[in-house]
């Protein structure tokens, strides 16, 4: 009589599942029970990646290559034989992809501040492996260390107090791979400029103006209408 056919297991045989690129992995497709012939058939993402056929309940063995972050994801497996409809899945196996952090990049939405001001910094590596651990320095001093479980940029606040506070503003990105840490570029607020002086401009304009309204005003009955009645 046929063997009902089991789920079948997907087991990582050879490598890592926080993979590297350009590393080889093998996966085994496992049966407990069935009716060969049994063919394995891999998927990542639900699209196929690799089929294979059996004779007998040999696990199917799948060596795969990392190239590519695409390669990253949930993979799964399918065993079917001639006795069973429709097949049987195995649970989800998710690989991730292992690799150092790339430059850090120090910004902030204004470069200018005012004493008394608050400002920001983000801080944000486009590549590496999570988590990602951003530490803040100014000139050579750590001011903030930032853990990051997701790939968004770490934020920091400051209040610019005193003039030291205008410095030289960096930081550091770091995850597992501890001798590839990555520094970024340098970044400096510079002191904005009060606008005191263009303000006494436009007062001095204003009461130029104020005072040859009133010259004209006061020209009138003196020069003007005895003027225009002398004409007459």
């Amino acid at each position: 009589f046929p063997e009902v056919l089991s789920n079948p297991r997907l087991v990582l045989v050879k490598g890592f599942l926080n993979v590297m690129m350009n590393h080889n992995i093998t996966l085994s497709c496992e049966l407990d029970s069935g009716s060969p012939p049994v063919t394995y058939t891999l998927f990542k993402h639900n699209q196929k990646v690799s089929t294979l056929s059996m004779p007998d309940l040999t696990p199917g063995l799948f060596n795969l290559t990392i190239n590519s972050a695409s390669d990253m994801g949930e993979y799964k497996c399918k065993a079917e034989s001639n006795t069973s409809s429709g097949g049987k899945y195995s649970k989800s196996l998710n690989l991730t992809l292992l690799e150092p952090v790339s430059k850090p990049v120090l910004s902030s939405p204004t470069s200018q501040a005012k004493k008394g001001q608050n400002v920001t910094l983000y801080c944000l590596s486009e590549n590496g492996s999570l988590p990602i651990t951003y530490i803040f320095f100014k000139e050579k001093q750590s001011i903030s260390r930032v853990k990051m479980q997701k790939k968004e940029a770490a934020v920091i606040f400051l209040c610019i107090n005193s003039p030291s506070d205008f410095g030289t503003y960096r930081c550091k990105a770091e995850n597992s791979f501890i001798n590839k840490t990555k520094y970024s570029n340098a970044f400096n607020f510079t002191l904005a400029e009060e606008g005191s002086h263009s303000q006494h401009g436009i007062i001095c304009l204003g009461l130029i103006l104020l005072l040859l309204v009133i010259g004209c005003a006061l020209a009138i009955p003196y020069y003007i209408i005895p003027s225009y009645k002398a004409s007459e």
